[in-house]
């Protein structure tokens, strides 16, 4: 029982951590388009080229231990 209750503390605290920093990224991104250093379209192009990219990645390597 008391591993389990370790378990849902630890997860908790992932989230929370999780949460942090998603929240300063987020942060960081908006003073950045805020400030005119980067506009919002091309973070999200960047953040499709990465998702793709380690997508690739992934199926290259569940491909190369088979």
């Amino acid at each position: 029982m008391k591993g389990s209750i370790d378990i849902l503390s630890q997860i908790s605290q992932l989230k929370e951590v999780d949460y942090k920093t998603t929240l300063m990224i987020t942060s960081l991104i908006e003073v950045l388009v805020d400030k005119g250093i980067i506009a919002r379209k091309e973070v999200f192009e960047k953040s499709i080229f990465l998702d793709r990219l380690i997508e690739s990645e992934a199926q290259r390597r569940i491909e190369k231990s088979t």
